[in-house]
């Protein structure tokens, strides 16, 4: 029988890391610092190692150097002429600064950005529209101050929480920072001013900080969240509700929002009361555009909720619940490296017409790793190779004098 159409002369593990640049490791490292006192362990190196322990989801150093063992004649394929000891890996990870590790994603963001973006997003303003929210990451060791109050009982966790802003037409993050879980969420807000002129973006309540707000309107960034229940504010200025307006929407008004020493700094805004049918709930929305229609606004609030459903999609195919060293630097490593997987996976779905699951895909991927598939093919067509085994076989007993023998190898 012939050889199968999906077969590669690479394992998939590699046909994913050529979106990686490998020169621009170096260069990355070299500005870090980051290959002082190297001998063999380079970052490059380093890179593959994690992102195996992200494919595989391997829950310590013992089991990464046994499944790159138990893949010894494979690694060539990956540029690894060198096996790490534990003893290394571990301080690489405690050692090496885990921004070498952020630098590297965004440049992989950066060069295949084009690719990710939804073409199907029509709407010019969705299209710049950016997300924000944070998600916590718990430690069982007090590493990072935990949020909430001590418990009376046992000791508080640590935990980390990664701040993030994506594109709503592309859905992975575009920027990242890392805190302790206690740090409020508000104080990430001046990341925002980075944003393009023109830029939308949406979050929670909890990032009110209406200094910020007044900033962001100065710099001509839109933004829509909700208003504060506690929220001290005087109504200016009612706007007519058209005819044709979506019938949820209630109210739409100029505010003046008091803020600062004594209350006595101002940011004007707009307030819109939105009654939501399908959950029975009031929403108050508070943005500085003023532009845009009272449903407009209420649709850029619903669509924060695709954040939500990434952080979902990060926890549930590379849960973070063990690490791989008990120290700042090593966990932020370990997050970077999630992301980065996160990201190497979206790329190869967005090259497919087929759709996939992104749980089938990873699924896929890390039952198949080190094996010799055409991912691209295998995707877009799984069943090809068995259809030309059934076709083969048929062509095979077409002229026998013993056809019921064709199903015997079945």
């Amino acid at each position: 029988m012939g050889k199968s159409k999906n077969f590669s002369g690479q394992p998939i593990f590699n046909q994913l890391i050529k979106f990686i640049d490998k020169s621009e490791i170096k260069k990355i490292a070299k500005q870090h610092g980051a290959e002082r006192y190297v001998k063999k362990f380079s970052t490059y190196n380093h890179v593959i190692v994690m992102l195996f322990v992200a494919f595989e989801g391997y829950h310590s150093i013992r089991e990464v150097i046994l499944g790159l063992l138990a893949n010894a004649h494979k690694l060539s394929h990956l540029g690894l002429s060198y096996l790490v000891r534990r003893s290394t890996f571990a301080e690489a990870n405690q050692r090496r600064c885990s921004q070498v590790f952020g630098d590297i994603y965004m440049d992989v963001y950066r060069r295949h950005a084009s690719f990710l973006a939804d073409s199907r997003l029509s709407d010019a303003d969705l299209r710049r529209l950016y997300i924000m929210d944070s998600t916590t990451v718990s430690l069982f060791k007090d590493i990072l101050k935990g949020v909430g109050r001590k418990p009376k009982e046992g000791r508080k966790k640590g935990g980390i929480k990664a701040h993030t802003i994506i594109k709503a037409s592309e859905n992975v993050p575009c920027l990242i920072r890392y805190s302790e879980a206690a740090r409020h969420d508000h104080m990430f807000l001046e990341e925002v001013l980075s944003l393009p002129p023109g830029s939308i973006i949406t979050f929670d309540k909890g990032y009110v900080d209406y200094a910020q707000y007044e900033a962001f309107t100065k710099n001509t960034i839109w933004y829509v969240t909700r208003l504060k229940d506690n929220a001290l504010y005087e109504a200016s200025k009612e706007f007519d509700i058209p005819d044709d307006a979506d019938s949820g929407v209630l109210k739409d008004e100029e505010v003046i929002l008091y803020y600062g020493d004594k209350k006595k700094e101002e940011h004007r805004a707009r307030r819109i009361a939105y009654w939501d049918s399908e959950n029975e709930r009031l929403f108050e929305f508070i943005t500085n555009n003023f532009e845009l229609s009272a449903e407009k606004i209420a649709l850029i609030y619903k669509k924060r909720w695709q954040i939500e459903l990434l952080f979902k999609q990060l926890k549930q195919n590379f849960p973070l619940k063990y690490f791989l060293g008990d120290n700042e630097n090593a966990i932020e490593i370990q997050i970077w490296t999630a992301m980065l997987a996160n990201l190497l996976i979206t790329l190869v779905r967005s090259r497919l017409k087929r759709s996939w699951a992104f749980s089938n895909m990873v699924s896929i991927i890390r039952q198949q790793l080190m094996n010799y598939i055409d991912i691209y093919r295998f995707l877009e067509d799984p069943e090809g190779s068995w259809r030309e085994i059934i076709k083969e076989n048929k062509m095979k007993y077409q002229n026998s004098l013993f056809p019921e023998m064709e199903g015997a190898y079945f």
